[in-house]
């Protein structure tokens, strides 16, 4: 608990076996109260190992639904179990669960309802093994993501990120992608409701075990986020009207 508020780690998994156990010794459970995997069809023992380290919420696909379909069964989970904070940590190991401090203290004390922990800022991207060209997309895309949204981040393509229940309760998530631009349905959703986002320096780490789209993908989710960011465009001019940005229904307040 942070403030009152619960705090619960999310972790979507695919293949994470050689990472996870790794990844959940560094959670700081002096904050978290729970953590929820969903193990989205994995080929090896994910949720097996899940179990042995002692996560008690283990959700386990049969069929692969996709990175956007995991993140779904994890946000409703947490809902479902009264988080007041939510954050999104990868399990391969790629973004250190150091950082989840930072981002409990940002979003419990108020000060911002998202946090995201950003790759590109500082210097520390190309040191810590991204790609060129991963490097050079990221910085085009989000030049030009910042245009049409009319926002200013470092980067909208980190998969680390941190929830207040108000943000989860008001966008309507569940509306989006089950692929990997579910991420940047997310944060187009989180700007048009006039929700203010945070970011912090996240070291970058990319190995062997760490998960990682091919190029082939990675063209696709570029051109996924040219789609979104031009609706985004349309939607906030008031030129179309698109599901995604329609608000779910208020939470009722508990007796």
């Amino acid at each position: 608990m942070y403030n009152g508020k619960k705090v619960i780690v999310v972790l979507p998994a695919y293949n994470a076996a050689l990472t996870l156990e790794k990844t959940y010794a560094e959670i700081p459970f002096n904050l978290v109260d729970e953590v929820i995997l969903c193990d989205d069809a994995s080929k090896d023992n994910t949720s097996e190992l899940a179990k042995q380290i002692g996560i008690k919420h283990v959700i386990r696909h049969e069929n692969n639904k996709g990175y956007g379909g995991n993140q779904k069964s994890l946000y409703n989970k947490a809902l479902e179990l009264g988080g007041d904070i939510i954050i999104m940590l990868h399990p391969d190991y790629q973004y250190t669960p150091k950082l989840i401090p930072a981002m409990v203290n940002i979003i419990g004390d108020d000060l911002y309802p998202v946090v995201l922990g950003s790759r590109i800022l500082g210097k520390g991207a190309l040191k810590g093994g991204m790609p060129v060209y991963k490097y050079i997309a990221n910085r085009l895309l989000t030049f030009t993501q910042n245009l049409l949204i009319n926002y200013k981040l470092s980067e909208y393509h980190t998969g680390y990120r941190s929830f207040s229940r108000e943000v989860l309760t008001t966008i309507n998530f569940n509306q989006n992608s089950d692929d990997f631009v579910f991420d940047n349905e997310m944060l187009s959703q989180i700007i048009y409701s006039g929700f203010e986002i945070a970011e912090v320096t996240c070291p970058t780490k990319y190995f062997e075990e760490a998960s990682s789209i091919n190029f082939s993908r990675s063209s696709k989710y570029g051109l996924g986020v040219l789609r979104v960011s031009f609706n985004h465009f349309l939607q906030r001019l008031g030129l179309a009207s698109f599901k995604m940005y329609k608000k779910t229904q208020p939470e009722m307040a508990q007796e």
